[in-house]
């Protein structure tokens, strides 16, 4: 099922449902009150979604060009993003010398990776209360000047847990969606250098794209072997395929689990596939830019950049 948010006039409730074709099958709450919102129907287990599938075939539709659709799960329980495209990361990483006049171009195959990163998923935790959904604006953060797009897939915890076992894990998958992480690189790189996560290089207000929809696993499987695209503006500047992932979604699962609970509604994030970001390419978004994120069987992420720098 393609599960959505939405609401049908701006500043009216927040809805649920699921989409078939051009139609959004609504999910009234009146019936069950696991249809309260995305959370609650992620929470209500199996059981919720099977009656989510029943209800396809006699529940109230509505076009889907007669709502807004909102991000699928507005407030995820947590944010996790990890870092698993090797090929991101050496790009990334040979391209600093953009914002350090001491460096001098690298060569990503030249790049030193930390054994760390082989060795296990890498993370940081976003900020889950700033969330945008298709057809946002998204905001240029105050003295920015090389505001990014990061082409990613998410995925969202349907089932929590302590010490999962990546053979296990797939059961604890609800779903997966489009991720665009938006990066402010200038805040990014100064914070850096402290050697801690991301703050207001990733945190700031409708950094964190998500949708059109959530798609349950049954008809994604793993995750695995889907082709990615970025455009801006109609161009194609990235491509790429979640095969490329270094450690798989039950890899990250089984981490970060290890002595640790984990929550139905929990959001991942696949980090930024290889050439899938501005900082890879040399190239930087500009006020008025239209983003469109595309991955295999998850429909199409469009995002819109603020047409003035703040």
């Amino acid at each position: 099922m393609k599960l959505v948010t939405f609401e049908r006039s701006e500043g009216a409730p927040l809805e649920i449902g699921a989409v078939e074709g051009n139609e959004i099958v609504i999910l009234d709450p009146a019936s069950n009150p696991a249809f309260a919102s995305m959370l609650d129907l992620i929470q209500g287990g199996d059981a919720a979604l099977e009656a989510a599938r029943s209800a396809m075939s006699d529940g109230t539709r509505i076009q889907l060009d007669q709502v807004r659709l909102r991000a699928p799960l507005p407030v995820p329980v947590q944010m996790r993003d990890a870092l698993t495209f090797e090929k991101h990361l050496r790009q990334a990483r040979a391209n600093r010398y953009i914002f350090n006049p001491e460096l001098k171009p690298g060569k990503p195959e030249d790049t030193p990776i930390p054994q760390v990163w082989y060795d296990q998923p890498v993370y940081y935790k976003g900020n889950r209360f700033s969330v945008s959904g298709p057809e946002d604006q998204i905001i240029w953060p105050k003295g920015e000047t090389h505001l990014d797009y990061e082409l990613e897939l998410g995925m969202v915890l349907g089932k929590g847990g302590t010490d999962i076992a990546a053979a296990d894990a797939n059961d604890h998958v609800f779903g997966f969606l489009i991720f665009n992480d938006f990066s402010a690189r200038d805040h990014q790189m100064a914070e850096s250098a402290v050697g801690l996560g991301p703050a207001k290089g990733k945190d700031f207000r409708t950094a964190n794209a998500m949708g059109p929809w959530l798609v349950t696993k049954d008809e994604i499987g793993d995750g695995s072997g889907l082709t990615m695209v970025a455009r801006i503006n109609g161009e194609e500047w990235s491509r790429g395929n979640s095969a490329e992932m270094h450690h798989s979604f039950a890899r990250i699962i089984e981490h970060v689990s290890r002595d640790e609970v984990l929550y139905p509604g929990e959001f991942f994030g696949s980090g930024t596939v290889g050439g899938g970001c501005g900082l890879e390419l040399g190239r930087f978004l500009s006020p008025g830019d239209v983003v469109e994120l595309e991955i295999e069987g998850l429909g199409v992420l469009r995002s819109y950049i603020a047409p003035e720098r703040r």
